[in-house]
């Protein structure tokens, strides 16, 4: 079971990494795709690390 927590914790990583790699793309100007593709991938990218963050936590104070 420590290794299902450590996996959820790594993958809320890796997914809060690439939310912080398209909110950087959201500031350079003529960015393509359009923003608001870009605003929709890093909303989706946060709001899976949150999830993956929230079963980490509750995998490690319950097991």
């Amino acid at each position: 079971m420590k290794m299902v927590t450590v996996t959820f914790f790594i993958l809320s990583a890796i997914l809060f990494l690439g939310t912080i790699k398209f909110l950087f793309e959201l500031k350079r100007p003529g960015v393509y795709p359009p923003k608001q593709v870009v605003k929709k991938r890093a909303a989706a990218l946060a709001g899976g690390g949150g999830i993956c963050l929230l079963l980490a936590f509750l995998l490690s104070n319950f097991s």
